[in-house]
Parts: C-alpha cells; structure tokens; sequence
C-alpha cells in the first residue's frame, strides 16, 4: 500500500509537466527520440545489485567485481573466462527481453507516429520490442556483434548462437578453448562490437543506419517535431543532447522533452518549449498511457 501511494503522489508531483508532454506528443508530426542508458534502467536493465548477483555471484565472490559494467572491462588471465563473462552479459542484456515495460509502453505511443529512435544503447530493447529495425540508429555498436579486435576489416558477425553455445558449455567460470571465436580473415581474437577506442568497427548496416537518421533530420527541419530525450546522461552529450537542443533552437515549433532521474534540463534558450520531468521514465512512459 506504501508503495502505491508514494507513486500516485510521484506522478501527481509531475501532472503538469506530464500533460505537456502528452499534448507535445499528440500535436507532434515527428517523433526523434534519444535514449540512453536510463530507459534500459528503467526497463528492468540493471547493471548493479540483485540483477548483478543472480548472474555473476562467482565473478564477484572471485575478483571483487561488483557490476556488469567495470566487469566488461577487467583483465581476465585467459580468453575462456573473458568469453565465460561475456557470454553471460551479451545473453542477460540482449538476448532477453526487458523485464519491464518501459520499452513496450513507449512503442505504443510513438508507433502511429512518424518516429526515429537514435540510442546510444547496445542492448537492442528497441527491436526486440518491436520497433521498425530501419527506423533505429545504434550509434556506439550493439552486444549481439562481434568484429576483429585488431580492426582487421569492416565487418561485423552476428553472436546469438555461440554465445548460447559458451552459456551451456562454460564451466568454473570458463568456456571451452575450442569455442574461443577467432577473426576469420587474420585469425586474431574476435572481441566486442562495442566503441570502447579507435577499434570500433562502423560496418555497412552502421553507415546505413546513420544516413537514414541524417535523412530524417533533414526532412524535420521544420513543422511540430519532439525532440524526446530519455535517460541520456553527460558522458556523450554530442550524440544526442546537444544536436537535440540545437535542432530546437532553430525550429519555433519544436519541443524538447528531457526525461532523466536526477539530470533533466534544458537551457534557458529553448526552456519555453521545454519539458523536463526529473523522474523514472518508466513511471512517466505509463502516465501518458493512463
């Protein structure tokens, strides 16, 4: 019962803001949306506590680790156990759907709307919800990606049934040696499609991806657009909440919509045409559908 009511009261606290965006997005004839690692949070993604334990008890028990993320990045000894985490992480992040709802509720308001979806996420939530895959730009790679770590050549391998191989086979915190995946032009260890340094591999589907993106823009220069920010924090403002802003800042009848725990703002230049709901996206997704 507490916990109903501390949410009643929450959206209550938002209501206004809350409307506006509800008429922004009725009135909108375009939809860009930015998403960043906030809506997966807010889906049930979560990369620390309960969630962290259920699937790496014995990477943390061993090494101290204490999230999925820092654990992507530590120096395992051999390639069996970096494989045995990262099977896990690839299968847990993106081979399963969400366990929340927040992506599902977001496509039933944006889907009869014309829409594009920029993210700087790799777990792939979008299309596995069931958003139009040639309306989605990845722009920092994708978890079901492998590529060559030493860049060898642009092109990208899908993982889906290795991994599961790695999951069944691993064991003691290691896979088998013989499923270790190689670059199948220089033999080097294939390694994640994911832009951690010069490395990343942009392949075809990458390039088409941002040119349907660039395209959209260009077509909503003008006209009722929402520029609907969600979860995106200040690592990679450049991506998203910068071209987002700016785009608003030379169309008068843009709205910009930013939804994010504890970061939602804008500046004083578009705050008129601004809405910004410091608050679960998940909670606000299922406020406008209520």
């Amino acid at each position: 019962m507490f916990s109903k009511n501390r949410t009643k009261e929450y959206i209550e606290n938002c209501s206004v803001q809350i409307e506006r965006l509800r008429q922004a997005l009725d009135s909108a004839e375009a939809v860009l949306i930015g998403a960043g690692a906030g809506l997966s949070a807010s889906a049930g993604l979560t990369y620390g506590g309960e969630r962290f334990e259920r699937y790496f008890s014995d990477f943390h028990q061993k090494y101290g680790i204490t999230d999925m993320y820092s654990g992507g990045f530590y120096p395992y000894d051999t390639l069996e156990e970096y494989w045995a985490w990262w099977s896990r992480q690839i299968l847990y992040n993106r081979y399963l759907d969400a366990p929340l709802p927040a992506y599902r509720e977001l496509l039933t308001l944006v889907k009869d709307k014309d829409y594009f979806v920029l993210t700087t996420n790799v777990d792939h939530q979008f299309q596995r919800t069931g958003f139009d895959k040639q309306r989605l730009f990845y722009t920092q790679g994708d978890y079901g990606l492998w590529q060559c770590s030493k860049a060898c050549h642009n092109k990208t391998y899908d993982n889906e049934d290795p991994v599961r191989q790695m999951i069944a086979q691993q064991r003691n915190m290691k896979i088998p040696s013989a499923l270790i995946p190689l670059c199948p032009v220089c033999g080097a260890p294939m390694t994640m499609n994911l832009r951690c340094d010069d490395t990343f591999v942009q392949d075809e589907g990458w390039y088409a991806a941002r040119s349907r993106y660039a395209a959209f823009v260009r077509q909503h220069k003008h006209g009722k657009v929402l520029y609907l920010e969600l979860g995106v924090g200040n690592n990679t403002p450049v991506i998203i909440k910068y071209p987002f802003r700016k785009e608003t800042l030379e169309n008068p009848d843009a709205v910009y919509a930013c939804v994010n725990l504890g970061q939602a703002y804008a500046p004083k230049e578009i705050a008129a045409r601004s809405v910004c709901l410091d608050a679960d996206i998940g909670k606000i997704l299922s406020a406008l559908l209520s």
